[in-house]
């Protein structure tokens, strides 16, 4: 297990988001969480903190060395190892005005405390037991979700259903394990064959259960990260008009001026709980000064780092060379497109091409359609239940996989008559990958990685 030094400190950071606010809180944990706030805080009913039972509540007043009132407060106290860090904790709250709360974490500073590092608060519930890392880490996705479906989804890894999982996996890994050493240890009480057979069909339902798993890791990554879709085109075609209606608000300045938009616009929208970030492009032409050139580049840019594109045309138009060198331009296999000013009789003549959508983005006609089928292509085939356990962690997913491979090996050897002592160490090699994600067999290099994402205060 991860040796954490700095874990007897007592830590203290403001937990509420920056700014200015009704109420802001200042969290302090350790083992001399009441010995530090007792220091500063006056409260109305006169008495040691020590007296304080758990999970109360106390009015009073944090003061200054001079004895000066810093700020009226409400101070909470939970006693480990019932609290979030499994350590004692206090949690105090007053008026949330940067000032205020800068006022009273230096006052657990001077008290005894030391302002907690980025994730620490979690950190420490991982280490003292309270969560697993998988737990863990849901904490900073549940801050950082973007829709509700995103919420939902890791609402259940927080719970607690993804490491439920992998320990069932884990305790079917180390039945088999069991089996095969008393196969090795005690070769003269079974020789039939039969018992590898049972083996093998053991490690192929496991190798199945992993496969379903990380076949919901690409869900899983769209829900939590979304997709970036770039809108392209020729100029004047009303990339900016499908931006806003996409977005359904008029974020992008619209006129019948050619090159209007000359840099890159990007904005998030929640499209049936995945976020989609659209990304409106200045029109691909042929420039005619410095910052033309400048856009046409960043366009193109954007375009080799889409996972999907909406290539717009004017179907009211013939069809040009401009409109061929942009669809020439394209290599994204996720492309949609889309024909614009669907209002206007179409002029013939327009090339054949992938998925096609019309719309009207002046009139919002068929965007819902276009809405649909972005996600359609985003997904694939597979249908997307938020309410499931998802993989939606490269980390995770990358152990899983490589789990996977570990029981093929398994297999293999099985099924080759090679030695059960090869399987063995393969069925070993995939509890270990699963050890590493929920965090019994961490490496301290990943886990300060994992940690260091979070915000001072959480």
């Amino acid at each position: 297990m991860y040796q954490y030094k700095g874990v007897e400190d007592t830590i203290a950071a403001i937990i509420t988001p920056a700014g200015t606010g009704g109420i802001g809180t200042v969290r302090v944990s350790g083992k001399s969480a009441l010995d530090v706030v007792g220091r500063f805080f006056c409260g109305k009913t006169p008495g040691p903190l020590t007296l304080w039972r758990s999970h109360s509540i106390h009015y009073g007043w944090v003061k200054a060395d001079a004895g000066d009132i810093i700020d009226e407060v409400l101070a909470a106290f939970m006693r480990a190892p019932k609290s979030y860090t499994c350590e004692d904790v206090v949690e105090i709250s007053g008026h949330g005005g940067p000032a205020v709360m800068r006022a009273i974490l230096e006052r657990c500073f001077q008290s005894g405390a030391r302002l907690a590092e980025p994730g620490e608060f979690t950190k420490r519930a991982f280490l003292n037991g309270r969560i697993d890392l998988v737990q863990a880490e849901a904490v900073l996705d549940i801050i950082t979700a973007r829709t509700e479906a995103a919420v939902r989804a890791v609402e259940r890894q927080l719970k607690g259903d993804l490491s439920a999982e992998l320990e069932n996996l884990r305790g079917m890994l180390l039945s088999v394990l069991a089996g095969v050493e008393a196969i090795l240890n005690f070769p003269e009480d079974d020789t039939d064959a039969g018992q590898a057979a049972r083996v093998q069909r053991d490690i192929q339902a496991i190798a199945m259960r992993l496969h379903a798993l990380v076949a919901t890791a690409d869900s899983g990554r769209i829900l939590k990260e979304g997709i970036r879709v770039v809108i392209c085109g020729k100029p004047n075609v009303g990339k900016s008009s499908l931006l806003n209606a996409l977005l359904r608000v008029p974020r992008a300045i619209v006129t019948d001026i050619a090159g209007t938009t000359r840099d890159i616009i990007e904005e998030c929208v929640n499209i049936n709980g995945i976020p989609v970030n659209l990304v409106d492009t200045a029109g691909i032409l042929l420039p005619r000064d410095k910052v033309e050139a400048e856009a046409v580049r960043r366009s193109r840019a954007s375009m080799a780092s889409a996972d999907m594109v909406l290539c717009v045309i004017d179907q009211s138009c013939p069809p040009d060379e401009a409109d061929r060198a942009v669809m020439a331009e394209i290599s994204n296999p996720h492309t949609i497109i889309v024909f614009n000013k669907a209002d206007l009789p179409a002029a013939p003549g327009h090339l054949p091409a992938g998925v096609q959508v019309r719309v009207s983005a002046l009139k919002r006609e068929g965007i819902d359609e276009l809405r649909a089928a972005m996600i359609r292509i985003a997904l694939g085939d597979v249908a997307l239940d938020a309410r499931g356990v998802l993989i939606n962690d490269v980390r995770h997913a990358q152990a899983l996989r490589r789990a996977q491979q570990a029981l093929e090996r398994a297999q293999e050897a099985v099924l080759n008559h090679d030695s059960l002592e090869f399987a063995a160490e393969d069925v070993k090699a995939a509890v270990n990958e699963l050890d590493a994600i929920t965090g019994r067999d961490v490496d301290a290099d990943v886990l300060e990685h994992i940690f260091s994402k979070f915000c001072i205060g959480k």
